[in-house]
């Protein structure tokens, strides 16, 4: 199961990556966690997003970083509402921060970097706002595959 492949603090340093950068922006982030992707990468983050219901954010600016451990495949997913803001590429740069921490075997720290960085670039353009209400869960999901 692809949560054994996460200790328990490794699980919640990623959660507490999650909640630093929330502090700075109204952008949702997601961390989903699977063994194995049998499909296209982002097709399966699309998917997953879906099943996550993070479509339904109000000002759609969920974010999902997408692991698939043992495949060594991942994928960062902006809803529409990021993704009519930030220019081409935006993504780029936190996937290099990541795949760098990945190519080492070390995805929890890689997650924890990349959601960070996700949170101070997204504070840009969804800053935080005072009533600002945490829609989605802060916990990472794992597949069950």
């Amino acid at each position: 199961m692809a949560k054994d492949v996460f200790t328990q603090a490794e699980q919640d340093a990623v959660r507490a990556a999650i909640q630093e950068a929330e502090k700075n922006t109204s952008g949702e982030i997601k961390v989903h966690i699977e063994n194995h992707c049998k499909e296209d990468t982002l097709d399966r983050a699309a998917y997953v997003f879906e099943q996550l219901k993070m479509q339904e954010t109000e000002l759609r600016n969920g974010v999902l970083f997408y692991l698939a451990v043992k495949d060594r495949q991942f994928a960062i997913l902006g809803d529409v509402g990021i993704n009519l803001k930030v220019p081409k590429g935006f993504w780029d740069g936190i996937s290099d921060i990541m795949l760098n921490y990945f190519k080492q075997g070390q995805f929890a720290i890689g997650l924890s970097e990349g959601v960070k960085a996700a949170g101070k670039q997204l504070s840009e353009h969804f800053p935080y706002q005072s009533n600002d209400e945490n829609e989605l869960s802060d916990d990472i999901s794992f597949g069950k595959n």
